[in-house]
């Protein structure tokens, strides 16, 4: 058995080879590349930072506005830069340090775009500041070469391979569900949409292939960490990650989650296979460096410690939805940042009311008025939403000459076919209420 002082040894200070973090630095910035050229060319920044009249504001960061329309596109501009720095390994250190903050700036900027994928990359842009990922293979290496180094120490690779396990063991765990592994819900109303796709679409009109999809999906998302750390089952796990996102890609709109799984998930395999990767680039770029500094980076106690709790937070956190009473998929109290991936189905409509109580004018809301198609929709089945909304419209009826108006909403919501029912108080005045993590008991027990 493994005492404390080896397993540290294994598992942070033991040396090993650089190859792994290498290949992980240039796939992971050739897909954040990817990713935002992509968001650029959609019309996307200004479909969703510019065109809004308002921004659906994460608890906390209220602060964070959207730039000007100039200032947006520049903010992805920099975005933009900063991975093909990263990539290149060119002023490695900063450009880690701007991708990071000018991604998750405008990840914050409105939760109607929240993806859980957005919050991995985020976290894994946060860990890659600290990795010595441009100690070889990089312009930074040709500049200095008292940093080039073909040895780094365990902690630089194992820290995302714990980052990407908590992400699928945890979406196991969110699967571990009434809805999903008995009533095989959502996949029993998602799937039959697809009976029409080539070779095996007919197969998902039958109800068993729901619960197949669904019973594989949980199993999937909890075992393939540990099949992955696993240098016997490792070829046929990485198989089935290949084969799991490329279907999801297939079936759902889910953007490039499916390729970073797939690419991410290489670092688990061994340093010789990176080796002959690198070996292949280094060839491919004509690469042939003298190596100085064959000593890696001692990793610092407050590192660790800052590591420590990092890790300790993800644990946590993803739990604290236990606080609140009813079912979490109904209220959504402590939903997001839990890793919780097409868990559910629902839809909302959300009419609001407002009320002058001076004149007792009362007039019902236009929410295009306020509202892009996308917000209106993500809005209706979100109780803290419906309150900055409210709100919104308060603030802005108090410039119209309203005073103090009172806004009051009806919303019925459906979960998983469960049928269209009230969801919130409609004699609360929400104009009064404020976003936090309180309890909301202005939303109705879900019968």
């Amino acid at each position: 058995m493994l005492n404390f002082n080896t397993l540290k040894k294994n598992l942070i200070t033991k040396e090993v080879d650089i190859a792994p973090l290498v290949i992980f630095r240039i796939l992971f910035s050739v897909l954040m590349l990817g990713s935002l050229l992509r968001f650029w060319l959609n019309g996307w920044i200004y479909d969703f930072y510019i065109m809004p009249k308002m921004h659906f504001k994460y608890f906390g960061f209220e602060w964070v506005e959207p730039l000007r329309v100039s200032g947006m596109y520049i903010l992805f501009g920099v975005a933009i830069a900063a991975t093909i720095f990263m990539m290149v390994g060119l002023f490695y250190r900063i450009a880690s340090v701007v991708f990071f903050l000018s991604f998750t700036y405008i990840e914050l900027i409105d939760k109607t775009t929240y993806l859980n994928h957005y919050y991995f990359i985020s976290l894994m842009a946060l860990l890659m500041i600290f990795l010595p990922a441009h100690r070889f293979f990089s312009f930074d290496a040709k500049r200095n070469s008292n940093i080039q180094s073909r040895k780094i120490q365990a902690w630089s690779i194992n820290v995302l391979k714990l980052q990407l396990g908590l992400v699928y063991f945890y979406a196991g765990i969110a699967k571990l569900n009434y809805d999903w592994l008995v009533n095989a819900q959502p996949l029993k109303m998602w799937l039959p949409v697809h009976a029409a796709k080539p070779v095996i679409g007919f197969l998902f009109k039958y109800t068993w292939i729901a619960y197949v999809f669904s019973w594989f999906g949980a199993l999937y998302d909890l075992l393939i960490p540990f099949l992955l750390l696993s240098k016997k089952f490792r070829p046929f796990a990485y198989a089935a990650v290949i084969a799991f996102h490329a279907l999801t890609y297939w079936l759902f709109p889910i953007g490039m989650f499916p390729f970073i799984m797939i690419c991410s998930t290489l670092i688990f395999f061994s340093e010789d296979f990176h080796k002959k990767l690198l070996f292949k680039l280094e060839q491919l770029f004509n690469w042939n460096p003298q190596i100085l500094n064959s000593n890696p980076a001692i990793v610092s106690q407050p590192l660790l410690s800052v590591l420590a709790l990092f890790f300790i937070f993800q644990v946590v956190f993803p739990f604290r939805y236990l606080a609140y009473e009813g079912p979490l998929f109904w209220h959504e109290q402590g939903y997001r940042f839990g890793w919780r991936v097409m868990l559910m189905e629902k839809a909302g409509s959300a009419f609001f009311y407002a009320t002058d109580k001076a004149t007792k004018q009362k007039v019902e809301i236009r929410n295009c008025d306020y509202l892009t198609a996308g917000q209106e929709k993500m809005m209706a089945t979100q109780p803290d939403m419906i309150v900055q909304f409210a709100n919104y419209i308060a603030e802005d009826l108090k410039t119209k000459g309203w005073e103090n108006p009172e806004v009051t909403s009806e919303v019925y919501v459906t979960l998983n076919g469960s049928g269209s029912r009230p969801f919130i108080d409609p004699t609360i005045n929400l104009a009064e209420l404020e976003d936090s993590w309180q309890e909301k008991t202005w939303i109705l027990p879900f019968k």
